[in-house]
């Protein structure tokens, strides 16, 4: 079942978050993303999450920014993935957001994170450009990020 994150969903959308994200430890380390930084991001917008027998097993975060949307931290259980959640989640992301008006559906995944962009050109994403990574956040290798976006309508 697919439905909005409550406030009260923020600890355990954090724990699913950075547990998805372990994977890239390997260029930066610590937690993706704190409590406080997960309801910031629902003051925002809101977290879609996909639920199964009352657990939480993949989310994703969701901006609408004037006619464009904001796809962010799409994150899988890992021991669930590769069975078409992620999928699942950004078809429900981008029928919300052709539903409140947007023409278009942006996000950025990290250049290091190989398999991104195929997984997201599958879905109908391309490319846009890049952006710099943040220097606030460290990295162990030098990194930036990929834009990619969706014509929605």
């Amino acid at each position: 079942m697919i439905r909005t994150a409550q406030a009260s969903d923020a600890p355990a959308l954090t724990q699913l978050i950075n547990l998805a994200f372990e994977v890239e430890r390997f260029f930066i380390d610590g937690d993706r993303i704190s409590l406080a930084g997960v309801e910031d991001f629902q003051r925002k917008g809101e977290f879609l999450t996909l639920q199964e027998e009352g657990r939480l097993i993949g989310c994703l975060y969701l901006e609408k920014r004037g006619d464009r949307a904001y796809l962010g931290l799409l994150s899988v259980d890992p021991a669930r993935q590769g069975q078409g959640l992620g999928r699942r989640l950004v078809e429900a992301a981008e029928e919300r957001a052709r539903a409140v008006g947007c023409t278009h559906m942006d996000l950025r995944v990290v250049n290091l994170r190989e398999e991104l962009p195929a997984f997201y050109n599958k879905l109908g994403y391309t490319a846009t450009g890049t952006d710099v990574f943040p220097k606030e956040a460290p990295t162990k290798v030098p990194c930036h990020f990929v834009n990619m976006s969706k014509k929605l309508r």
